[in-house]
């Protein structure tokens, strides 16, 4: 996808994601050819990733978090504790009411006018 396509929220969680891609692999002190190595990508497709690239497929940044031992954050986006909305949306098809086993009209005790 090219970026100018991208709305721009979606360009800058991306440019933040490449960021913090980036950052980890600085704080480790690995250098790029290591991470492309580690990730079975090219250093060109690790340089787009760490800026944040959208072209560039989910499937390699996958590669790359997997390589900065950061894979199993990847999985927890969109899980339910993460998603307010979701949350939101799921509590409204709960039963506002539980019937309990209570007396039915035709059990009750007939009344004498």
């Amino acid at each position: 996808m090219d970026n100018t396509k991208m709305n721009i929220p979606v360009k800058r969680a991306m440019r933040n994601l490449g960021s913090g891609i980036r950052s980890a692999r600085l704080r480790r002190r690995t250098p790029m050819s290591i991470i492309a190595e580690r990730a079975s990508i090219s250093r060109t497709t690790l340089d787009k990733i760490e800026k944040g690239d959208g072209g560039v497929a989910i499937g390699s940044y996958a590669s790359v978090l997997f390589a900065l031992g950061l894979i199993d954050r990847l999985g927890e986006i969109a899980e339910l504790q993460n998603d307010p909305i979701g949350m939101r949306l799921e509590a409204e098809v709960l039963p506002k009411r539980i019937r309990t086993g209570g007396r039915r009209k035709s059990e009750r005790p007939e009344t004498s006018a």
